[in-house]
């Protein structure tokens, strides 16, 4: 059941991906086509067949599994800037990309290098979870290296839910609305993984359900306001196609 879910995702996010073509060679919302680009290889790494497969090329050390937190951090900052600008979120955007914003980028991604650093990462495994097996300090430290990892995109995600929030009450049409609330749902579970380290084992299905959930959430929403924007003929401005 995980394994299909995973894939589906990948399918739907490759999906997405294909569909930004045109207007990346037109020069159009190209930040659109980079985040779900970077969001498809982070679902790639994230399975675990294609992970051991990459991570063996790069050495079998799990930098692999670095290399997908900066994909996710760098997703979730395009996706988080091109929603906020598209609902008219200046707040959100300021929180993302001002001083706030890049601080709490950096000190994360301090965070994240130094407790890969210290682990002992010999040996791919998908999820470190052989590395957290190797000793009480490796489990210590794999624990912390995902806090870290999970920590940026649930403070992006807290960030521009307010600005969903009030799109979903405002008198947009339908189908914005509808995007909104989906995306609202997608950036309510990314902060929700910060509570992975006491689900129970037996549990732990719920980990994938959330990450996939939040997936599926933002490419759909995205989708839906594409769709919108076609149908009324580009009128809403906020939502309108920005050039980049």
């Amino acid at each position: 059941m995980i394994e299909i879910l995973q894939w589906t995702t990948l399918i739907v996010a490759g999906a997405a991906t294909l569909s930004r073509i045109p207007n990346l060679v037109r020069r159009k919302n190209r930040s659109i086509f980079y985040a779900l680009a970077l969001l498809t290889l982070a679902i790639l790494l994230s399975i675990r067949g294609p992970y051991l497969a990459i991570d063996t090329l790069l050495g079998g050390i799990n930098i692999a599994n670095l290399l997908l937190r900066f994909i996710i951090f760098g997703a979730i900052l395009f996706l988080a800037l091109r929603i906020a600008a598209g609902f008219g979120d200046s707040r959100g955007i300021q929180l993302v990309r001002g001083r706030a914003g890049m601080l709490a980028l950096g000190v994360i991604s301090a965070a994240l290098l130094v407790c890969f650093a210290l682990m002992d990462a010999s040996g791919s495994s998908a999820g470190l979870a052989d590395v957290a097996a190797k000793d009480q300090r490796n489990a210590l430290l794999v624990e912390y290296y995902g806090a870290a990892g999970r920590a940026y995109p649930a403070y992006v995600c807290l960030a521009i839910l307010p600005g969903m929030l009030r799109a979903v009450r405002s008198p947009l049409p339908v189908l914005l609305r509808i995007s909104a609330a989906l995306l609202a749902v997608g950036s309510v579970a990314i902060p929700l993984s910060l509570l992975f380290p006491v689900v129970p084992p037996a549990l732990g299905f719920l980990r994938f359900v959330v990450n996939y959930t939040s997936i599926l959430c933002f490419v759909i929403g995205l989708a839906l306001i594409w769709v919108a924007s076609g149908r009324a003929g580009r009128k809403h401005r906020p939502l309108s196609a920005e050039r980049r």
